[in-house]
């Protein structure tokens, strides 16, 4: 990149937050600290407004604003294949807000970026997610809510569903953090009833609302050590399935989104590994491939496999 479009960049960056620390320039440029602020320098004397807060950063003077921001076709295609991706993965509250920010972006562009973005649109999909975010009994997972309480820090109160008890307690939770892991969203946050840092599924989520009550996360104990152990730690099972090698070609591509860890060949089948945290999402999974499949471990995913089965003679007898 050269100086110019460096420099022009750097303007962008600095209009995306309220302070931009020196260190986070040279890190997304990979330019030294001498030279971010010989840049920035070099704004200043072409007349933008630059201040400065010691120890925290750079910023650009109220009342300050660039024209526009035009997009390259080869942005515009990254913006839609994120798009994509993310309407697989919301809920419907994060879907409008989305769909909204894309017609924008969308007035934005020159004629031949919106004639390259129709022109490949149809032709992006995202297939075969193992676990796609939304169901008939939790259909909105709070998602942009939650976002709201993060950046106001409030507390929030809704009612939680607990799997195991097949019941639901209200909660009143301090949230510190949203975050996507074992093909979910969660919530991390100080829950009230417990006394302590939790765990949330959003999918498990309802009747949530945004109370007035403010907290200061600084107040309450560190997430990020906990989110890491709940991460390494979670309801993940490790599972060992025998294919046969003929229905071993047809899972080359389904396997990863099962939570495939590994593989080894013997003869006429092959043993491979996953970790999953829903073993009645696996098992319906397996039945697909009906005598081809040996389970090797655990016993409980075999158990699963024969009710279904038994169901399915029983509903076809």
């Amino acid at each position: 990149m050269n100086r110019i479009d460096r420099l022009s960049a750097i303007l962008i960056h600095l209009q995306s937050k309220k302070v931009i620390k020196a260190q986070e320039i040279a890190d997304r440029f990979e330019i030294s600290l001498r030279t971010v602020y010989r840049d920035l320098k070099a704004l200043e004397s072409a007349g933008v407004p630059l201040g400065a807060e010691a120890g925290l950063g750079y910023y650009i003077l109220e009342g300050y604003s660039l024209p526009p921001v035009s997009f390259s076709k080869e942005e515009a295609g990254a913006l839609l294949m994120a798009a994509k991706l993310a309407e697989r993965q919301t809920d419907k509250s994060i879907k409008k807000h989305l769909t909204d920010a894309l017609y924008k972006i969308r007035s934005a562009l020159r004629l031949d970026e919106k004639e390259y973005m129709e022109s490949i649109e149809n032709n992006i999909e995202v297939l075969h997610l193992a676990e796609q975010v939304g169901s008939a009994s939790f259909p909105d997972h709070f998602l942009s809510d939650i976002q709201s309480a993060l950046a106001q820090k409030k507390v929030i109160n809704f009612d939680y569903y607990s799997q195991n008890s097949d019941q639901f307690t209200n909660r009143d939770v301090q949230p510190l953090s949203l975050c996507f892991y074992s093909r979910h969203w969660h919530l991390i946050g100080y829950c009230k009833l417990r006394e302590g840092l939790r765990d949330f599924r959003s999918d498990r989520i309802m009747k949530l609302k945004i109370t007035s009550e403010e907290f200061n996360s600084k107040d309450l104990p560190e997430y990020q050590s906990y989110l890491d152990t709940m991460i390494n730690t979670s309801d993940l099972q490790e599972v060992h399935i025998q294919f046969s090698t003929t229905a071993a070609r047809y899972v080359v591509e389904q396997r990863y989104f099962m939570g495939y860890t590994e593989s080894e060949k013997s003869g006429s089948f092959e043993l491979m590994k996953f970790m999953t945290s829903d073993l009645i999402s696996f098992a319906h999974w397996l039945m697909q491939f009906i005598d081809e499949v040996t389970v090797v471990q655990p016993e409980t995913l075999s158990k699963k496999l024969k009710q279904l089965a038994k169901r399915l003679y029983k509903h076809y007898q």
